[in-house]
Order: C-alpha cells, then structure tokens, then sequence
C-alpha cells in the first residue's frame, strides 16, 4: 500500500510503500498525530527503513494504492 503525505511549506510530498496489512495500525497512528496525542507519526517502510513526519506539519494524509496507469494510445 502507499501512503503520501502532504507537507505543510514543503513543494513535495512523502510517499511511503509499506505492507497491506499494516493499514489499520497506520490509520490509528495517523489519527493520533493528527489529533495531538503524538508529537512525530512514525512510519516503518517494506525495505525496513523508518519514516519520522512532525504531527503539526503534517497536511494531508493519503492512504491507498496508486491508480494504474496506462502508456500509450490505447483508451
């Protein structure tokens, strides 16, 4: 699943691949920074790297797998 994060004064966003089943985990994380009971959402990725995002600046929070995306001429 990926997860993209908005940044507030940042141009580019943080975007995070981690497991399928760690969705409900992230949610209630998410929730809790956003909310004010955490100061940093931490985030573990696939490749086992971690991910520290600052609750207040965070803008927005996208979970969800990319759209599929087609190339070429075909509709």
């Amino acid at each position: 699943m990926d997860v993209r994060i908005g940044v507030t004064q940042a141009p580019r966003e943080i975007t995070v691949e981690i497991d399928d089943a760690a969705r409900d985990d992230l949610h209630a994380r998410v929730e809790a920074a956003l909310s004010g009971a955490t100061d940093v959402l931490w985030l573990d990725d696939r490749r086992g790297r971690q991910v520290a995002v600052p609750a207040s600046k965070i803008a927005y929070v996208e979970l969800g797998s990319p759209e599929e995306r087609r190339i070429g001429f075909g509709g």
